[in-house]
């Protein structure tokens, strides 16, 4: 067992401890997850940045090396004080944090012959660590490296491995300082939880002093206190998150202090309109109104095919729509703030840590409202919480199921699931498919990826995996389910995003939700994007990729399989759509790809 001191408590609105565990963040997407998984043990965590003074973390009783972007062996990549390797406080090191350790010791770190990305077979060896006390044999885990550790450093064991990374966990039980390359922060790591519970119990020797449901005061509070004696302006889209952040504002100020209003961009599903003034009349939203900007929108995305410029051009939108509705309210005044549901995925994939590689930039991060940001004019009541956390929020604010259990559905709505090209270009034949020029962002190591797709006639999720560590040139992995003609004679056409393919997108997207609704598969998944890609006929120009995938707060996925029946179903019935010339199923995990193609 090993132990330290924890210093005295430090009150948070009365509600949290002194940190017993510190995450050091070095860029990583998971590293707020890792603090929020031992919270849920809990114990409270904190997040600090990297270069944190070993000094100023004294008395914690653990501390965790985050996953990152970055190669160790790179001049200004992110690093801790090398102190913390020598002061006695435990230590464990994930993905990038493995690399660093051993780095700073004397093992050494070089990029492997390939990447792991995604779901991996982790091996544990013979030797008894308290670390992987109570895994099995063999574990599914979850990998995102290139970078791997070659040589661990003297007096550690090597733990476990996978068939491509020979040093997936290293420990030295003496100094309590570990490493494993994996991921056991997130779902897909089925024994995360068990690794994260014995190093924060069975080596740290902590004791739980943190109580889950005592989120909502403090955010309520923490809601009080940013805004003042000001009022709040909320923009809504009817989704969960601004839903939850609206009714958590409307809680700590009371009605007359919280005005809203819904932007209908044209971007949005069959009958949303509809459905998110039945919502807010059922809250009692009394200062709420629609603000009709489908024109406008879609003639700002006339010509527009690159998917970051598309996130950009309609977050600046949203912030002249918005400048337009609050000046015509006299919002702007000093005396109002603009509300916003922005949870922490988004601001982890728009680079919003020091050291994070941007993903994609999400509408609610963009300068406009980065700079009302800087200026203290904006209140994220969720921003620190995942998508499962703000529908357990929402539980408990009495939120009806039916509206709590809605897929979620991206800001920029279906611009960014609607692909366009600048180019005609053929699909090109290689041996294990067809690569498609069109591109789609992907998250591969902690870093962003823009590449082509592949398209195979097998519909096996997990070879697609092992294609994509094996193939450099493409992020994600598309099977064939159906086409009106043979695969070679589709090609990728020159698109923008005109109303005729947006109308094209919503008809498909509405067939998919009435069938996959009906067979109750809807329910069985987190989350399901339609996608239109311009791979097609002159006749037929595009093709539609089916994306249902499982996660629990969206910042690992993996693909679920279609029922046989629903497959069929859904092949005839979009095959038979004006315009359609084939249907896919994207059979990507997160990483490698993101959830959403742009």
């Amino acid at each position: 067992m090993c132990s330290g001191l924890v210093g005295p408590a430090i009150s948070l609105n009365d509600y949290a401890p002194s940190p017993q565990i510190t995450v050091l963040d070095t860029g990583g997407q998971y590293t707020h997850l890792i603090a929020r998984k031992v919270r849920e043990l809990g114990v409270y965590a904190e997040v600090r940045t990297s270069e944190t003074p070993a000094a100023q973390l004294a008395g914690r009783k653990g501390i965790i090396i985050s996953g990152g972007p970055a190669s160790v062996y790179e001049p200004g990549s992110p690093t801790i004080d090398p102190a913390i390797l020598h002061n006695g406080t435990p230590l464990l090191g994930i993905c990038y944090g493995q690399q660093l350790m051993a780095y700073l010791l004397d093992g050494t770190v070089e990029k492997g012959s390939k990447g792991e990305y995604g779901s991996a077979v982790l091996t544990v060896g013979n030797i008894v660590s308290p670390l992987l006390k109570g895994l099995l044999q063999t574990e599914p885990v979850w990998m995102s490296h290139r970078d791997t550790v070659f040589k661990a450093p003297s007096n550690f064991d090597v733990l476990a491995s996978t068939p491509t990374c020979k040093i997936a966990a290293i420990g030295n039980d003496a100094q309590c300082q570990y490493g494993v390359q994996f991921h056991p922060e997130v779902v897909h790591t089925r024994a995360g939880k068990t690794l994260l519970e014995n190093f924060v119990f069975g080596i740290c020797s902590c004791q739980q002093d943190w109580e889950p449901r005592h989120r909502i005061p403090v955010v309520e509070e923490k809601i009080r206190e940013t805004a003042g004696q000001r009022k709040i302006f909320f923009f809504v889209s009817g989704g969960v998150d601004s839903t939850v952040a609206y009714t958590l504002c409307l809680r700590a100020l009371g009605h007359d202090r919280v005005h809203g209003a819904y932007v209908d961009t044209g971007l949005m599903r069959e009958g949303e309109t509809e459905f998110v003034k039945k919502v807010f009349a059922e809250l009692g939203a009394t200062a709420f109104r629609v603000e009709d900007a489908r024109d406008f929108f879609v003639d700002k995305l006339q010509g527009v095919t690159e998917p970051e410029l598309k996130r950009k051009i309609i977050g600046e939108a949203f912030v002249e729509i918005q400048d337009r509705v609050l000046n015509s309210g006299h919002y702007m005044d000093q005396d109002w703030i603009l509300g916003q549901g922005t949870i922490y995925p988004d601001t982890i994939e728009s680079g919003g840590t020091a050291k994070a590689d941007l993903i994609k930039t999400h509408h609610n991060r963009v300068e406009g409202i980065q700079k009302l940001m800087e200026a203290g004019r904006i209140v994220e009541p969720l921003s620190s919480f995942y998508k499962d956390e703000v529908r357990e929020i929402g539980r408990e604010l009495g939120l009806p199921a039916e509206f709590l259990e809605r897929h979620p559905f991206p800001g920029p709505g279906l611009a960014i699931r609607c692909l366009c090209s600048d180019m005609d270009a053929p699909v090109t034949r290689i041996a294990e498919g067809w690569v498609v020029p069109v591109h789609s962002v992907g998250v591969q190591g902690d870093s962003r990826s823009y590449r082509p797709v592949l398209a195979v006639e097998s519909l096996e999720h997990e070879s697609a995996t092992e294609l994509i560590n094996q193939l450099a040139t493409v992020n994600r992995v598309i099977g064939l389910i159906g086409s009106l003609v043979p695969m070679a004679e589709l090609s990728v056409r020159r698109s923008e995003l005109t109303k005729e393919r947006l109308d094209r997108l919503r008809n498909v997207d509405a067939i998919v939700r009435r069938l996959s609704l009906a067979a109750g598969f809807e329910r069985e998944v987190w989350q399901f994007p339609i996608v239109l890609i311009p791979l097609g006929t002159a006749a037929r120009p595009d093709a539609v990729v089916l994306r249902p995938i499982f996660s629990v707060d969206g910042m690992t996925a993996s693909s679920v399989p279609l029922p046989a029946a629903l497959q069929d179903q859904l092949k005839t019935e979009l095959l038979a759509v004006d315009g359609i010339s084939a249907v896919f199923h994207d059979l990507t995990h997160k990483p490698p790809a993101t959830i959403e193609w742009e």
